[in-house]
C-alpha cells in the first residue's frame, strides 16, 4: 500500500515538473513573438502620419489656425499624409517663419451643399483664413451652377461673421462636358469671388489638371509631384493674406 502511494506521488511529481517546464517555455515563447507579431500589424504609413505631424505647427491656443476646407482635392485622396497639399503647406509656412497651423477639412465626395452642413462647427476654434475647396463635386455631378454658387455665399458670408478671412480656390468643368454648363462653371469662381470680394485661385489645379503625369490613374486626383504643383498654387495666392 505504502509502495503504490510513494509509486503515485513520483508520478504526480513528475507532471507536476513536467508543467512547470511547458509553462516556462510558453512564456517564454509569448515574450519573444509579441514585438514580432506586433511590428506585422503596424500600419503601412505611420511614418508618414509622423512626418505630416511633424510638420505642422504645434497645437497651441496662441497658434492661428489655416483651415483647408474642401472634399477630396483637399482630403489628400490615395496619397500618404505627408504627400497632401496641406503637408506640404505647412511645410512652406514653417520654411518661412509663419506661425500659423493648416488645418486639413478636406472630406472625399463632398459638394458645396456637404459643405455647408459642416463649416460652423469647422471654424470652432482660433481659425484666421478658410481655404475654400469646393465646387468639383457639384460639377461632376452636373448640379446647377445657381445652387453651387448660393452653398458657396453662404459659407463665405458665415466664415466672415466669425471674422474668418477666405482664399476662394476655383474649379473648371471637364473640357468634354456640356459647352453651355462648362461656361457657367468657369463663370462661377471668378463672379463669386468679385460680388463676396475674397481672394481668388483662378484654377486650384492649374499646370495639373489634364496632365497624365501629374495625376493618379483615375486623370482626376493629383499625385505626390502634382500635389507639389498644387501647394505652390495655393501657396502664392495664400502668402499676402499671412502675418508673421
Amino acid at each position: 500500500m505504502r509502495r503504490g502511494c510513494i509509486i503515485e506521488s513520483m508520478k504526480l511529481l513528475a507532471l507536476l515538473s513536467a508543467l512547470i517546464v511547458f509553462c516556462v517555455v510558453l512564456d517564454g515563447c509569448q515574450s519573444h513573438s509579441a514585438p514580432n507579431t506586433a511590428a506585422s500589424h503596424t500600419p503601412a504609413q505611420p511614418s508618414a502620419r509622423q512626418d505630416a505631424a511633424a510638420t505642422a505647427a504645434p497645437a497651441s491656443s496662441n497658434v492661428s489656425k489655416i483651415v483647408a476646407f474642401g472634399d477630396s482635392l483637399t482630403a489628400g485622396y490615395g496619397l500618404a499624409p505627408a504627400d497632401a497639399y496641406t503637408s506640404l503647406l505647412q511645410k512652406k509656412l514653417d520654411q518661412d517663419g509663419y506661425r500659423y497651423e493648416v488645418v486639413n477639412a478636406g472630406i472625399s465626395g463632398d459638394t458645396s451643399a456637404d459643405g455647408l452642413s459642416r463649416i460652423d462647427w469647422s471654424l470652432d476654434t482660433d481659425v484666421k483664413i478658410l481655404i475654400l475647396e469646393l465646387g468639383a463635386n457639384d460639377i461632376l455631378r452636373m448640379q446647377p451652377i445657381s445652387q453651387m454658387k448660393k452653398n458657396l455665399t453662404e459659407i463665405i458670408e458665415r466664415a466672415k461673421a466669425k471674422g474668418v478671412e477666405v482664399l476662394l480656390a476655383g474649379m473648371e468643368a471637364p473640357t468634354n462636358s456640356d459647352p453651355i454648363y462648362r461656361a457657367q462653371a468657369h463663370k462661377a469662381f471668378p463672379d463669386l469671388a468679385r460680388d463676396e470680394h475674397v481672394i481668388l485661385i483662378p484654377f486650384v489645379l492649374d499646370r495639373v489638371g489634364g496632365v497624365p503625369a501629374l495625376n493618379q490613374k483615375d486623370g482626376i486626383h493629383p499625385n505626390a509631384e502634382g500635389e507639389k504643383i498644387m501647394t505652390q498654387t495655393v501657396y502664392e495666392a495664400l502668402r499676402p493674406m499671412l502675418k508673421k
